[in-house]
């Protein structure tokens, strides 16, 4: 931290080459042009080296830098019509089950309520090719299924899965509950995991 707030360039460097693309990735949640995105990232960092004598370390670096980016892409997004509040953030209330009712026993079956029905359980991905798990066309559901989400799910998702980060510097970003944070995390998985045994199913 002493060599950033020193301006030592290699330092600055090496933080611009470990979280760039994160910071572009979730940026282009809230402004959907690839252009504005790389804009966003771009001024956040111009914020960072701006503030770095402020930072007080309240927060991780990570946690501080992310915060940022999100600030400024929202502010972006209001200037062009399109934004996700704070408030969008909290989960509304669920009208549809995460999860197909059909799959489970009825509630009143004699043996294992509410238990996975005979043939719906989730199936083990331990025998399906490596190759076929990290193939071009299986990542590509799972990025197509991803940009389907509610964009509060696809933030959070995007946050915790793809850019590692921690359910509560989530928390500290995106100012929610720990609880909801689990929540939309919970849901956004279920979809990308019944997105996944659709495919699957079909390639073996």
């Amino acid at each position: 931290m002493s060599l950033l707030r020193q301006r030592e360039e290699t330092a600055f460097t090496g933080l611009v080459e470990q979280y760039h693309a994160s910071l572009i990735r979730l940026a282009h949640i809230f402004v959907r042009d690839t252009s504005v995105a790389e804009e966003v990232a771009q001024e956040t960092w111009l914020a960072v080296l701006d503030g770095l004598d402020r930072f007080e370390g309240r927060s991780s670096l990570k946690t501080w830098i992310f915060t940022i980016l999100t600030n400024k892409a929202k502010t972006r997004s209001q200037r062009e019509n399109r934004t996700v509040s704070y408030t969008d953030l909290e989960e509304a209330p669920q009208t549809q089950p995460t999860v197909d009712p059909t799959r489970f026993k009825d509630p009143f079956a004699a043996t294992g309520p509410n238990h996975w029905a005979a043939g719906a359980e989730p199936g083990s991905w331990a025998g399906i090719p490596e190759d076929l798990l990290l193939s071009q066309e299986t990542l590509g559901i799972i990025r197509q299924t991803i940009g389907t989400l509610p964009e509060n799910q696809r933030i959070v998702i995007t946050l915790h899965d793809m850019d590692e980060l921690s359910s509560q510097e989530i928390c500290n970003i995106l100012s929610i509950s720990e609880t909801n944070q689990r929540v939309l995390l919970h849901r956004a998985r279920a979809k990308v995991r019944e997105a996944l045994e659709n495919h699957l199913q079909t390639e073996i």
